[in-house]
């Protein structure tokens, strides 16, 4: 998953996106309102955090636009302020969830996985094609009923696939949800993750197929 994080406090963003890297997630980081509209403008995201308070502007009023621009990215707003009437405010501009400063990493991690369900329209952490099972919870990808642990980069290209079975990636399309800009890398990089999730699905009746001059699919054998 690729996510935006808008937010000015410097140890603060580093410590987030060290955190959420981790786990195999893209992250860029904008530290004020301008260089998040840049980065919007740039790709699609499957999730933003922001900040409240930032140094040209409210993000507030960034929700705002975002929502009336239509914009269906899911918001988890981080908020220093703990008044229930703030945390009713930023919830009717259209955020998702909310989380207060200082906040526990796990709790961080948890909401994202949260919002990212709801928006997926699946309440489970575990998605299904043909006999192989993802578990984005544990990280594990059970084929034929057997279990095979994931490496967190692994486990982000599998959810990438499990979420649009028989729909094709181009190399740069999953470039683009592995990776962030920070991240000097060619598309070769795909090739050798392809290759490792590939080996993990053997045995089972799901593969990944390529498909020449278009990218990659994951199809379930009949």
């Amino acid at each position: 998953m690729r996510f935006l994080l808008v937010e000015d406090n410097p140890e603060l963003s580093a410590s987030v996106v060290d955190r959420l890297s981790l786990d195999g997630h893209a992250v860029d980081a904008a530290r004020d309102l301008s260089a998040a509209e840049d980065y919007l403008a740039s790709t699609d995201y499957d999730l933003i955090l922001l900040d409240i308070m930032l140094p040209d502007g409210d993000g507030r009023d960034f929700l705002t636009r975002h929502r009336r621009d239509n914009r269906r990215t899911p918001v988890i707003v981080v908020t220093a302020r703990s008044e229930i009437s703030d945390r009713v405010g930023v919830l009717d501009l259209g955020a998702d969830d909310y989380i207060t400063k200082p906040f526990d990493f796990s709790e961080l991690q948890a909401r994202c996985r949260a919002v990212l369900r709801r928006h997926d329209g699946n309440a489970r952490n575990e998605k299904q094609v043909g006999d192989a099972s993802l578990d984005l919870l544990a990280g594990t990808l059970s084929v034929a009923g057997i279990p095979k642990p994931l490496r967190n980069r692994e486990l982000r290209l599998a959810e990438v696939f499990f979420a649009a079975p028989e729909r094709i990636f181009s190399k740069s399309h999953l470039m683009d949800r592995l990776f962030s800009y920070d991240e000097d890398v060619s598309e070769n990089a795909i090739e050798v993750y392809v290759g490792r999730l590939r080996k993990k699905l053997e045995g089972g009746n799901v593969q990944i197929e390529t498909v020449r001059g278009l990218g990659y699919r994951l199809v379930a054998e009949v």
